[in-house]
């Protein structure tokens, strides 16, 4: 598995993911920074990760979204290449066009910063192929603006097309408002794109990769994506 994790100015989380990658994959991620125009040759995955690009600015994401190297990725996503966007890169992916909606404040106007209970909904997908459909998973979050907002259209597409792999959850798997922990329509987590080779996603997986952590709910979704790109090489 060949990835390359993006840096943005005010991305503070890109180290975690390239140490994520390589704990799977056995391979060093290319740092591909924003001002690029290319992604490195050969590239399986690119991965847009948490922080704070450029200070959060205008609307989170916004300006990430306008960057040089994102119109490599809107390519390579067209040509059907994996890409996974964590936290802030979640609000880019938004920003850019290549996942519908976008994310708002927190219901409570908080920044959360926790660990929180995730409900795979369904494990076809590259993105949870290391899960079991209805599994619940603990994961951290580290967001004040995670609450996942669209029109009711777009909402009703998403869940009639099975397009929701993430969702807010009680330990028990159980959905519902106590448990949406920043107000997030239908308690969504994590959507793909129409084609299912674009996630984005609050919370925070490549931190809970190794046991030195406490927990390693997090090392499915990448051990499913290499699993993916194996058995497709």
């Amino acid at each position: 598995m060949k990835s390359a994790v993006l840096v943005f100015p005010g991305i503070n989380r890109e180290r975690d993911m390239a140490r994520a990658l390589k704990l799977v994959s056995g391979n060093d991620a290319a740092m591909v920074w924003h001002a690029d125009t290319e992604l490195p040759k050969g590239t399986d995955l690119v991965v847009v990760p948490g922080g704070f690009s450029y200070g959060d600015y205008l609307r989170c994401g916004a300006i990430a979204a306008r960057a040089p190297v994102m119109d490599a990725v809107r390519k390579f996503a067209a040509d059907g290449g994996l890409v996974l966007g964590v936290c802030n890169g979640f609000q880019i992916l938004c920003e850019s066009g290549l996942l519908p909606g976008v994310l708002m404040r927190n219901a409570r106007l908080k920044f959360i910063c926790r660990d929180v209970h995730l409900r795979v909904e369904r494990a076809d997908s590259p993105f949870t192929r290391g899960y079991t459909a209805g599994q619940v998973i603990k994961v951290p979050v580290a967001h004040g603006e995670g609450n996942y907002e669209a029109d009711e259209d777009t909402v009703k597409r998403l869940e009639g097309d099975g397009r929701v792999l993430y969702r807010y959850c009680s330990p028990e798997g159980e959905i519902g408002e106590s448990h949406n922990i920043n107000g997030a329509a239908a308690s969504i987590a994590g959507i793909v794109n129409e084609r299912g080779n674009v996630l984005g996603m609050m919370p925070h997986p490549e931190n809970h990769v190794e046991p030195i952590m406490g927990c390693t709910d997090g090392r499915g979704l990448f051990e499913g994506l290499a699993a993916h790109l194996k058995a497709a090489a």
